[in-house]
């Protein structure tokens, strides 16, 4: 007979559905915690009867390098205490299960780490290096096992290659517990889980699932996760070097949206400082109006002036002429009226070539040709078109979900060649490589603008088939040398939209770098 909900157990169902209610909107990818859930494994204790191998036990494990996986203590503890049992891995994502080998045990913190003895080539988890401790949604992955017994599973099941199952809850506060550090979620978690990450939204690992707090089916459900200030320790203590990353967890839709401000600021920027320079050319053209038309009337003031002056002394020497006439001086009529014609003459041409006001346009426009000219003709600083890449992440545009890299220096060579043995494809404006590794389950594309000075890689975390997807596109497609010619690298360019058609639209992560391209010491080259 089930007992009455007591007033503190209302309250505490209130809370929850209030927080259901206002809870902020997540900002977790389907996309991350699916690439986070190819690094989580069944860990399994193995019976043997004669040739006959059974389970034990189960539970689960995520992998923080490739060969090397974190679980509960409590999981592996059977295998350690009967040396008749074995551990045995299942990957999540298609392949063999294999042993594995216990490496180290913290019983103290239900921590323990255990190797594969044959390869998996696991995609590590990253471990988030600044994890929230009071609130936020978080994922807990793992293997329950009234999952297996609501779907039939036998036991032979067990060690097939499955999906883990993914369960979304929320932080509820640290609590340290049992004498190590736990932080306490609502995501579901049961027999079988123990061992399986706690995932933020972007995937990394936040905790790692160890046990429930005890309900009675009225009362709200609590489950405790060994924090990172315990599982990072441990590791080092094993000298283990996860993956680590204490940027803050950043959508797509954010990212974007602030990518399209950023884009309108810049525009905007663009066209204010074309406005301010059509302003500055509108002014100057009306200053050296004002300078031309001011000159202008100077001369023709001028003009007017001599013309007047000149038309005297033609008065003057035509009177002098006239009266050397009555005297009859003929040598002096003869130089007065030469005098008077040549003042006459000079005062027309005086008159006559003052300079016309329609004539301003024209003058005005060979003072700007002339002042253009002069701007033009100082020293051009040639482009660089080589040398290396100094290059800065811009965590602000970037979304990292793993270890990232803050700084890189590529030597880039003119005609899209890194480090001299990998050329890049061009398309447009921009230099690309798409990157499919045959060792990891992750494809990138970089991408260089020499205009903007921008390197970009994204990166895609890809399950099985589709890697095998991009590995087929990218072996129909031979990359050319280094120097082989434009003409190659658009082509080159061109053949990388095949394998890029079989990517997701959208990337796990994106590492924005801001660049500086260094020239070459000349006087380091060899001779």
């Amino acid at each position: 007979m089930s007992s009455p909900l007591s007033l503190s157990h209302l309250f505490a169902l209130l809370v929850l559905t209030l927080a259901g209610f206002f809870a902020v909107p997540a900002y977790a990818d389907p996309a991350d915690i699916d690439a986070a859930a190819r690094g989580v494994v069944r860990v399994v204790v193995v019976g043997r009867d004669g040739e006959a191998i059974f389970p034990i036990s189960h539970g689960t494990g995520f992998a923080v390098d490739a060969e090397t996986i974190v679980t509960n203590a409590h999981v592996v503890g059977p295998a350690i205490d009967d040396d008749r049992l074995s551990i045995g891995i299942v990957p999540s994502d298609g392949g063999e299960a294999v042993y594995g080998r216990v490496m180290s045990v913290s019983p103290r913190n239900d921590l323990a780490l255990i190797t594969t003895t044959s390869p998996l080539r696991l995609p590590p988890l990253t471990i988030a290096g600044n994890p929230p401790a009071n609130a936020g949604t978080v994922i807990a992955v793992g293997y329950p096992m009234n999952v297996d017994q609501a779907q039939g599973l036998g036991e032979e099941d067990i060690f097939r290659a499955q999906p883990p199952v993914t369960s979304p809850g929320f932080l509820s506060g640290r609590r340290p517990s049992r004498e190590f550090d736990t932080v306490l979620h609502t995501a579901p978690i049961a027999r079988g889980n123990s061992g399986g990450p706690l995932l933020d939204e972007c995937g990394r690992v936040i905790g790692v699932n160890s046990f429930g707090a005890e309900s009675q089916g009225t009362e709200a459900e609590f489950f405790f996760a060994v924090t990172v200030r315990e599982l990072l320790p441990f590791l080092r203590a094993n000298e283990v070097t996860p993956r680590i990353n204490s940027l803050p967890c950043r959508s797509f839709e954010v990212l974007d949206a602030e990518e399209q401000e950023r884009q309108r600021l810049r525009l905007q920027a663009a066209q204010s400082a074309e406005e301010a320079d059509e302003r500055a050319r509108a002014q100057r053209r009306a200053e050296l109006r004002r300078q031309i038309e001011f000159s202008m009337m100077d001369q023709r003031a001028n003009g007017m002036a001599l013309s007047l002056l000149l038309f005297m002394l033609f008065a003057g020497a035509a009177a002098y002429a006239a009266d050397a006439h009555r005297r009859g001086d003929f040598r002096a009529r003869s130089l007065g009226g030469s005098a008077a014609l040549l003042a006459l003459v000079g005062s027309g041409v005086a008159w006559l070539s003052r300079p016309n006001f329609e004539e301003v346009e024209e003058l005005l426009e060979e003072r700007l040709r002339d002042e253009m000219a002069v701007e033009e003709s100082g020293v051009i600083i040639p482009a660089i078109t080589q040398g290396t890449l100094s290059c800065t992440l811009d965590a602000a545009r970037s979304r990292v979900l793993g270890a990232p890299v803050e700084n890189l220096e590529l030597g880039w060579q003119a005609g899209g060649c890194i480090n001299g043995q990998t050329q890049y494809g061009l398309t447009g404006d921009e230099w690309s490589r798409v990157l499919v590794p045959a060792n990891e389950e992750a494809v990138s594309i970089s991408r260089y603008n020499e205009g903007t000075g921008e390197y970009v890689i994204e990166r895609f975390l890809l399950d099985r088939t589709a890697m095998s997807e991009a590995r087929a596109a990218r072996a129909q497609i031979r990359a050319p040398m280094c120097d082989s010619g434009e003409e190659s690298a658009q082509l080159f360019g061109d053949q990388q939209i095949a394998i890029i058609a079989t990517l997701p639209q959208r990337p796990n992560e994106r590492l924005v770098y801001s660049c500086d391209l260094v020239p070459e010491d000349e006087s380091t080259r060899p001779e």
